[in-house]
């Protein structure tokens, strides 16, 4: 039988127990809601992405910015705030991409070095989804009548100085028992003057620096970006880790592109949707059940997105399609039921 002093320690110290429990749940609860928070409180979205660059991020002469990774921006402002307007976007460097990230001065970057377990477990960051599938590419001129990366041989290839790169493409060529010659820079700038001055009959770098390279080539068109990857690196949202109510909904409001393309739902037909039977389509449209509700949006945060960029087709069109005068075939990018990689968790 324990004495009444040993009692009264063992209640004080079970009271300072639970008092320290339920601090440590309400402080996660309130980690987990407060970018969302933040954001509300703020009133516009705070995302960047890595750097300029063709089709992904880019100024115009008065200092707008369009993109993919713009219109991914749009669609969560839209998303979380009912504007895709409330937004600010800035452009990061390589080095402090993750920094502005735990500091809590941007509150999603939606283009970031490529997903690998140490990026996603190091640097306080957690990757949502892919958005964009890539890889390491090559881009040849028209005129050499080549359509395919298994056909390169006896070419001259420019490419940056980096150990991976090299290191595939020299695995590559060995494997097709094929021969090239390097010409390596120092940066990826270099590539494209090269390129432009016959340095190099070939340039090998990622599918969407090749991409950009592309566009500021006098007449695109005469160039091809052949669609073999000989790496694979997956690009999308990343947010700061522990908010899970911020990543669930960065996640589903992309899942929420993907999935209207797939039932056919786009900025276009939103509106003429609405007395449709097809339980997939009312999901999307807010017709059935609260979606928003457990992210803490309104009912209808799926197609306020839709209304702002449309599906996840619509911004790819617009961003790498012919009006581009330089169309990215989607390849990887292309839905699951068209073989592609693009695939979303269904809603429901």
């Amino acid at each position: 039988m324990i004495s009444l002093r040993t009692a009264r320690l063992l209640l004080a110290r079970i009271v300072c127990l639970a008092i320290a429990l339920g601090a440590l749940a309400g402080t996660s609860v309130s980690a987990h809601a407060q970018t969302l928070e933040t954001v509300r409180d703020r009133g516009f979205l705070i995302c960047a992405a890595i750097g300029p660059l063709a089709g992904f991020s880019q100024q115009d002469a008065e200092g707008r910015w369009t993109g993919f990774d713009i219109d991914i921006c749009r669609a969560i402002a839209a998303a979380t705030l009912g504007d895709p307007n409330l937004l600010e976007f800035r452009s990061l460097r390589g080095e402090s991409r993750f920094a502005q990230l735990q500091t809590g001065d941007v509150d999603v970057i939606v283009r970031n070095a490529p997903w690998t377990l140490r990026r996603d477990t190091v640097y306080g960051a957690s990757f949502v989804r892919p958005t964009f599938y890539d890889g390491q590419a090559f881009m040849v001129p028209q005129s050499l009548g080549i359509i395919s990366a298994f056909e390169l041989d006896d070419q001259t290839i420019c490419l940056a100085d980096s150990d991976e790169e090299l290191s595939r493409l020299r695995e590559f060529f060995f494997q097709n028992q094929a021969n090239y010659d390097e010409v390596v820079y120092e940066d990826t700038a270099d590539l494209l003057v090269a390129y432009r001055s016959g340095l190099c009959t070939v340039v090998s770098a990622s599918g969407r620096e090749l991409y950009a390279m592309r566009r500021e080539l006098p007449d695109p068109a005469a160039h091809r970006i052949l669609p073999e990857r000989i790496s694979k690196e997956a690009l999308g949202p990343v947010v700061r880790e522990g908010d899970d109510t911020w990543f669930n909904i960065v996640e589903w409001t992309v899942n929420a592109l993907i999935n209207a393309e797939e039932v056919g739902v786009s900025a276009l037909n939103i509106d003429s949707l609405v007395s449709t039977r097809t339980a997939a389509v009312r999901r999307i449209l807010g017709l059935e059940e609260d979606y928003g509700a457990p992210l803490g949006l309104s009912k209808d945060f799926m197609v306020n997105a839709l209304r702002a960029v449309g599906n996840y087709g619509e911004i790819y069109e617009r961003n790498f399609g012919p009006q581009t005068g330089a169309v990215l075939l989607r390849g990887q990018n292309s839905l699951w039921s068209n073989g592609g990689l693009l695939y979303a968790p269904p809603i429901r």
